[in-house]
């Protein structure tokens, strides 16, 4: 099972956006961000009605900063399946140069149990 997802840089993506004495190049967390989506969009397909998946973990490095009008591509590769967790591989693009790359765990949540043991929906 995988995925990817494409996304072009935009000013709001960008560290500078944040933190405005910073460079305006893609933000960690938002690469990040996509490659944890990229990791859900990989697996809903397969998952039962009722159930979602949620971030658990994250080990992932920033390899090359990337500006403002780039195309990003995140990817995600089921690498292990647990009876309540899924671990990906992930990877983030810029053109054909690898700006990112790591591990990301999501767990299995049943929304009706979540909804009833938290008062969310």
């Amino acid at each position: 099972m995988s995925a990817e997802r494409l996304l072009t840089v935009t000013p709001e993506l960008t560290v500078k956006h944040w933190v405005p004495h910073m460079p305006a190049v893609y933000g960690t967390p938002m690469m990040i961000l996509e490659m944890e989506l990229a990791s859900g969009d990989a697996i809903a397909p397969y998952l039962p009605q009722g159930w979602v998946t949620v971030g658990t973990e994250v080990n992932i490095r920033h390899l090359a900063a990337t500006p403002v009008g780039r195309v990003v591509r995140a990817t995600s590769r089921v690498i292990e399946v647990e009876p309540r967790v899924v671990r990906f591989e992930v990877e983030a693009f810029d053109g054909d140069r690898r700006i990112g790359d790591g591990r990301h765990g999501r767990g299995l949540v049943n929304t009706a149990d979540f909804s009833a043991r938290f008062g969310v929906v």
